[in-house]
Parts: structure tokens; sequence; C-alpha cells
């Protein structure tokens, strides 16, 4: 899926756009115990609560894709014959309507998920999207028929304890401490399934969703598609690191690092700008070009690509927005941490005086120190 198609869902997640009819899901404590369940019509709750429920659901398509959003690929053995893909599409073929099948996924959901001593919740629910066809301009055809998208998203909710705090209670004419009991958080994790790519169903994939980029839940992850688990954008990051130093061997400059912060930034910024819905990728042999420019070696290029494909696959589309923090530029010592405006990294440089590595940093007028104004120096 692109950003677009993502967008496109989001803006269904309303009383008056969607055709989610019923809310489904279970409250389960920290035991693993189901306290109770929820099977209720949107059109008969309160229209607040109906968009509260909408706006939870909704929080499991926000997110960087890539990042929080992970691209889950089933294999042609698993649609055609697998127990974790054969339940998805019964669950959306039945609309959720059928009450064991519900039981059983969330009986899959319970077993496996770690949550630590939270509480959660599992919502579900089912929609039908009469995509309108749309040429290749973006326009939509009058002309031409719909295509319905059937899909059900889901997500998991943290249950904290409310806070105490002072309230008027009408009753008493007086303040006292008071607070809900139970507070639902935004999803920690969910899916979407099938996705929504090219405005169409594709069985052969879904759409994961974590709050946290680093951390996938990956027991979730297996247990309801029991694929090939992504790495998760800290892995990535980590991974491509590894790459670096393992290839260069001890020769990694701070102009190399520049170098490769750099230009991948700028990748990320022309992306932005020409507002592009495709998700934005490179290569390793693209990274290795930028490596040769630095007069890094063949060799060592050639190191780092090898590297990076047994790291992420063969020619795999990294990116770059988990392989460097592009809003940050660091330059830590064993112990000194110095942060530099990325369009600015150029300014710092790497000495030897007399037989010892030092950062230099130039100063203009201005110098503060812990807010204090530096004049002499």
């Amino acid at each position: 899926m692109n950003q677009k198609e993502v967008s496109e869902l989001r803006r269904r997640f309303r009383p008056d756009q969607s055709a989610i009819s019923r809310i489904y899901g279970c409250y389960v404590n920290s035991g693993k115990e189901v306290v109770s369940y929820i099977d209720e019509s949107l059109g008969t709750m309160p229209q607040e609560e109906a968009e509260q429920y909408l706006n939870l659901l909704k929080k499991t398509l926000s997110g960087s894709l890539g990042k929080n959003l992970i691209d889950i690929v089933f294999s042609t053995d698993q649609v055609t014959d697998g127990e974790e893909h054969r339940r998805l599409m019964a669950l959306r073929d039945s609309a959720l309507k059928d009450g064991q099948l519900r039981q059983e996924f969330y009986q899959k959901i319970i077993e496996t998920l770690d949550m630590g001593d939270s509480n959660y919740l599992i919502l579900l629910a089912h929609d039908a999207y009469d995509a309108p066809y749309r040429g290749k301009d973006g326009s939509v055809q009058a002309d031409a028929s719909d295509r319905v998208f059937s899909y059900l998203v889901c997500c998991v909710c943290p249950v904290k304890e409310g806070k105490l705090e002072l309230g008027y209670c009408p009753g008493e004419n007086e303040f006292h401490n008071c607070a809900p009991s139970q507070i639902v958080s935004p999803p920690e994790l969910g899916f979407l399934f099938p996705a929504f790519d090219d405005r169409a169903a594709n069985i052969y994939n879904a759409l994961a969703y974590s709050r946290k980029a680093d951390q996938l839940h990956q027991e979730f992850l297996d247990a309801i598609f029991h694929t090939e688990p992504p790495m998760s954008a800290g892995e990535q990051k980590e991974a491509f690191q590894a790459a670096l130093s393992e290839a260069l061997e001890g020769a990694c400059s701070l102009e190399v690092a520049q170098a490769v912060h750099e230009r991948l930034t700028e990748r990320i910024e022309e992306h932005k700008e020409h507002k592009d819905p495709e998700p934005l990728s490179v290569t390793a042999d693209e990274v290795g070009r930028i490596l040769q420019d630095c007069g890094v070696g063949e060799e060592q290029v050639a190191a780092f690509c090898e590297s990076c494909g047994r790291q992420f696959g063969k020619n795999a589309a990294l990116s770059p927005a988990n392989l460097i923090d592009s809003k940050k530029f660091e330059v830590k010592t064993g112990d000194v941490v110095v942060s530099v405006e990325p369009e600015r990294s150029y300014l710092v440089e790497t000495r030897m005086i007399d037989g010892k590595k030092y950062l230099l940093i130039p100063v203009d007028d201005s110098l503060e120190v812990n807010g204090l104004s530096i004049d002499k120096i």
C-alpha cells in the first residue's frame, strides 16, 4: 500500500463515512482472562462513543509506512492452504458475524500476545468500501463501476487505571478525588486485512501496525500471519550500521558518515517535496555509490553490499528513514555528546593534534553555555 491508499481508508473512519455497523472485541486482564465481550451496534450508541471506537481503529492506519506500518506478505502456499490466512479470510467473508470464528481469533491473540502486566482491549470491525474507480489523472470516472473492498481491521489497546483528580460532585456540592476506573489507551498494535493495493483487495498482503517502530510484537505477528518476521526500524538501522562498520574495517571516517547521512537526508526531503505517495526506498548498491564518491575502495564497497544482502536479502529495498535519523546528526565520544543540525554537519571536523584526536567546531560570534553568553575564549 502507498500513502495515498492509506489516507483514503483513514478518511472512512467516521460515522457518516464508514459501512462499519458493529464493533466486536473483548477485554482481557493481565492474567490472560477475558473479563467481558463487546458486540455492539454503532448505530444505537451515542455519536461521541461511536467516534471514539472509530478513532481507535483509525489509529491502526497511522504512522510511517515501513516504520509503524509494516507490509506483511503471504506466500502462495499460505494463500492456497495456510491456517492463518484461511482464518483471516473466513473472518472477512463472514463480515465478523460468525461468533465461533471470533472466539477462536481472540483466543489465538490471548495465548500468544505479551502485553506485560497490562490489561488490554481487542477491537475488531468489518467494512465494505465501494471504492470509486479513478483514472490515471486521479479523477473519479462516473461511468465506471465501483469495486467493493471488503476488509477487516483489528487493534489491541492497553487499558490503564485512571489517575485521581480533584472533581466536583454535584450531589454533595463539594470537590473530591475521583477518577475513571479504567481508561482505554491508543492502540499498541493492530492490522488491516487484506491490503488495499491499487485501490483493490490484495489477499496476498496485509498491513500491520505498531505504535513503537522498534517493538513490532513479533509473537503477535507470527500467531496471526505466520510469515517471515519483518525487521523493525531499529533492527534495520543497527544492521545497516553494522554492515558499514564491518565493510570499512576501521576506515570509517567522519566525512563518510557525513556524506551518507547528507545524501540520504536529501533523498528523504526530495521525496516529501514531490509528495510521492509511493514509499521511498534505496538499495545497497545506491549507498555503495555514495561510498565510492567518498573515495571508499571497490573491495570495501563490495563487502558492504554483500553484508547488506545477508542482512536484508539480495537487492532489498530499504527505507532511508529507517537507516538514519534525518532530523538529527549526533557525534558521541566516551564523555561528550554533540548534536548538530543535519544541514550543518559539515561544521564538525576531526583533527590529529600532537598525536591526539580532536573534534573541531568553528565558533561564530554567538556562544552560549547553559544559556549563558560566553564572550572570552
